[in-house]
């Protein structure tokens, strides 16, 4: 257990946080609880990275702590009506997909793809559209189905990138 892990794992415990505040009513402080989340997560990979600390279990927890906390997110906005449930359904079949393709890939033994810059991008492109939406900014909606298409190509740049370093690895 180290400090990154550590970290991620604090990002579990923020998901009934978050989700306490929320449906107290106190919306735009649960969006903090949200940020620091996510401050957490670019503190984690940067520690883990610059001192050496990458472990397998944090390249495991540490987009299932992402996917969780979006997940949490996601359903809150969903039961307030804050979003459509077209997009709640296209968030959860693509992270669902995500997660049990992760843990598909880890069990099975196969090599798996770190976050790239299209998955950090994503990541702060669904920050931005739940801050329009809690703010109720006009085109938050509309901007929430750009950033679920993003998300989806980035999910298909991860495949491919998974299943080519799989066929290197193979081959050598």
């Amino acid at each position: 257990m180290n400090i990154p892990n550590m970290l991620t794992i604090s990002r579990f415990v923020l998901i009934p946080v978050y989700l306490i505040i929320f449906f107290s009513g106190h919306i735009q402080i649960a969006f903090l609880i949200l940020l620091a989340a996510g401050l957490t997560d670019i503190l984690d990979g940067y520690i883990a990275r610059t001192r050496g600390l990458v472990t397998p279990v944090g390249v495991m927890l540490d987009p299932l702590a992402d996917k969780c906390m979006m997940i949490a997110v996601i359903l809150s906005l969903l039961i307030t009506g804050m979003i459509p449930w077209q997009a709640a359904a296209a968030i959860f079949i693509r992270d669902l997909g995500m997660i049990m393709g992760s843990a598909f890939v880890h069990f099975r033994g196969k090599l798996t793809v770190p976050a790239n810059v299209m998955g950090k991008l994503t990541t702060v492109l669904y920050y931005l559209a739940i801050l329009f939406i809690v703010f109720h900014l006009d085109f938050a909606i509309t901007y929430l189905w750009f950033v679920i298409g993003i998300s989806f190509l980035t999910s298909f740049i991860y495949i491919f990138q998974f299943l080519l370093l799989n066929r290197r690895a193979k081959a050598k």
